[in-house]
């Protein structure tokens, strides 16, 4: 099993004002590897999807915790999003487009499909406590150094 280069863990109130501050976190970390600005940007929307699912769903009458892990490989990331919230009851329903809990709040039912359309990966784990963990991968594109005139 290939082991990371470099691993870190965050964990933050499940407040819509920390979800820049997970984007931010996970890219800044992620550039140490020189992926490309498109794979920063894939990166940075499927973060905030999952961070906002945390803040919208899991917690419906507390404000609870959002951890993120990120494993970080000389070709890819896994990132892991997790909370202790109150579950995912039908991850096949809850992963089809337009699929919402709160129609009430204007809500689009597009968040997994944004994540899985932006990473390379995509899977939705029950946590062994309570809450769900969602792991993406995304793999980077090999640049290879070509000198001028080549």
């Amino acid at each position: 099993m290939i082991k990371p280069i470099n691993e870190m863990n965050i964990s933050f109130k499940a407040l819509s004002v920390n979800e820049g501050f997970a984007r931010a976190c996970v890219a800044a970390f992620c550039a140490q590897v020189n992926p490309s600005l498109d794979e920063i940007t894939d990166i940075k929307t499927a973060v905030s999807e999952a961070v906002t699912n945390c803040v919208v769903h899991a917690y419906p009458k507390k404000v609870g915790d959002v951890n993120i892990k990120v494993e970080l490989y000389e070709n890819s990331v896994i990132i892991f999003v997790s909370d202790n919230g109150i579950g995912i009851e039908d991850f096949e329903r809850a992963r089809e487009p337009f699929f919402t809990t709160k129609p009430n709040e204007e809500r689009s039912g597009m968040g997994f499909t944004v994540m899985e359309s932006f990473m390379d990966k995509l899977e939705l784990l029950k946590n062994e406590g309570r809450g769900v963990t969602v792991k993406m991968e995304k793999f980077f594109s090999i640049k290879k150094n070509i000198a001028v005139g080549e």
